[in-house]
């Protein structure tokens, strides 16, 4: 491709600033030369064993400090996936897929038979401490479930007793967390802990300078790195991006409201069949789907699996993760067509998981924590009122969650970042993405003093999507530096 003749052409410009120093005391950590062999044993699933056994591919445990203020006591191991590049190699791509907490070596061995596994940067992916193939683990799973935060829960019963029983629940969640993690742990597993590691994977992979794409969550992780960093920055790629300055409260109704937004898109998209679940007329779809699912939350319904009943929450779940991608929906829509035949199988096996585990356990690191009743009740009322498709209709629930039981102390709240050095960066936001508002991503592109790409589309983010316009911007960005004009947009082909 032509874009790969301007890459190959671009390296022959190498990149020579001065190496930042390590940090007083971690000098041990920066100076580590990474003993790279074969990914296989580094696998955590089967999808991943079978991209791991690539031999172009190579991994290695990155050995940083548990805690930062504590660097001669315990360690803590990253394991880090590279895709070597025969290209003249500018450096390191290290990517970060989001989550928080989602595997960065699966994404980055997935991406290697791609174009981006072709450009001149060696690719890298990352499991953040505590995570996949990191130790030592984050472990939140017993014999009771960790109840998922208010990005995903929606309690249906507002009761004294009902808010007993799902707090007596969290609880125990919480507990489970500090028995199968160690507290120490916990407390050190946030977004800036997991910056400073990528500080330490920069110099052990002998780049002076960091070169960065941040999916969703990973813009977090980037903008943070970007002010503890700004001068070790070679290029940022943003995309699909959290706002540092917006609080939990309105972080989770924004996300709310525009899953109702892809909701009706949905709807209006599946309208057109005549056999569509939710009718023929998208302005009723959230009334049909309402009367669809709320039943459930009395009687859930039975599945092909005995002992997994499908419930309320469970659907809501299901269609938050998928009304995300536009290709997902197909699938959904039988889901609910069988969901509307009193089958709940195919929506039990769609279900994902997404609010456990080290999803929560950053969250809450990073200031997702309500521990008052009535600051609950107001959040769960407008989460209702922005997203009123998934809303149980029997009033707003104080019920607290997890994060108000765990014993740590949030690491990072909402600012407004101050940043100072850092070099021209780049921001993606997506006017219809059903997981980060658009307008977070015009808000942190300001706030960054960066370039601003909008991408006219229904998803969530852009990059590593195979969009011409949108690959053609990051790749010119990431191998010259050189952002799009002000005002850039791109329009999919496929946009829905």
């Amino acid at each position: 491709m032509a874009l790969f003749a301007l890459a190959l052409a671009s390296c022959a410009r190498p990149v020579t600033p001065a190496t930042p120093p390590a940090p007083a005391g971690l000098e041990r950590f920066y100076g580590q030369r990474l003993s790279w062999g074969p990914c296989a044993g580094l696998a955590t699933n089967g999808g991943d064993r079978a991209a791991f056994a690539d031999p172009a591919l190579d991994c290695a445990r990155l050995q940083v400090p548990l805690d930062y203020a504590a660097p001669g006591g315990r360690g803590a191991q990253i394991a880090v996936l590279r895709h070597r590049t025969p290209a003249h190699k500018i450096g390191s791509l290290v990517i970060n897929p989001g989550g928080p907490g989602v595997s960065g070596m699966g994404v980055a061995a997935r991406l290697s038979g791609s174009h981006f596994g072709a450009e001149p940067f060696d690719l890298v992916g990352f499991d953040p401490r505590g995570t996949g193939a990191s130790t030592p683990h984050l472990d939140c799973r017993g014999d009771v479930d960790v109840v998922p935060n208010a990005l995903q829960r929606f309690d249906t019963d507002p009761s004294s007793q009902a808010v007993a029983r799902t707090e007596a629940i969290s609880r125990e969640s919480a507990e489970q967390c500090v028995r199968g993690s160690g507290a120490d742990v916990l407390a050190n597993s946030g977004t800036r802990d997991v910056a400073r590691d990528m500080d330490v994977l920069r110099a052990a992979l002998g780049d002076q300078k960091l070169t960065y794409l941040g999916l969703s969550y990973g813009t977090l992780l980037g903008s943070t790195y970007a002010e503890m960093f700004p001068r070790n920055v070679r290029a940022l790629v943003l995309d699909g991006a959290v706002d540092p300055r917006q609080s939990y409260p309105d972080e989770v109704v924004a996300k709310w409201a525009i899953l109702q937004h892809a909701f009706e898109v949905f709807a209006t998209d599946c309208a057109r069949r005549p056999s569509c679940p939710l009718g023929s007329d998208p302005a009723q779809a959230t009334t049909v789907f309402q009367g669809l699912v709320r039943p459930l939350i009395d009687r859930p319904l039975p599945t092909n699996d005995p002992a997994r009943a499908l419930s309320y929450q469970d659907v809501i779940t299901a269609m938050h993760f998928g009304l995300y991608l536009p290709e997902h929906w197909p699938a959904l829509e039988r889901a609910l067509t069988g969901l509307r035949a009193g089958d709940g199988s195919a929506l039990r096996a769609r279900l994902e998981s997404g609010g456990g585990g080290p999803f929560n356990v950053i969250r809450c690191l990073d200031g997702a924590r309500i521990s008052d009743h009535e600051l609950a009740a107001d959040l769960d009322r407008r989460k209702r009122a922005a997203a009123p498709f998934a809303d149980p209709g029997r009033g707003a629930s104080p019920a607290l969650d997890t994060c108000a039981f765990l014993p740590v102390t949030p690491t990072l709240q909402p600012h407004t970042p101050n940043v100072s050095g850092l070099p021209a960066t780049l921001v993606i936001s997506t006017t219809g993405d059903p997981a980060t508002p658009y307008q977070s991503g015009v808000n942190l592109a300001d706030e960054l003093h960066a370039g601003l790409l909008t991408v006219e589309n229904t998803r969530h983010t852009a990059a590593t999507q195979g969009v011409p316009c949108v690959d053609d911007i990051v790749y010119s960005y990431l191998v010259d530096l050189k952002l799009p004009p002000p005002g850039a947009r791109c329009t999919p082909p496929d946009r829905k």
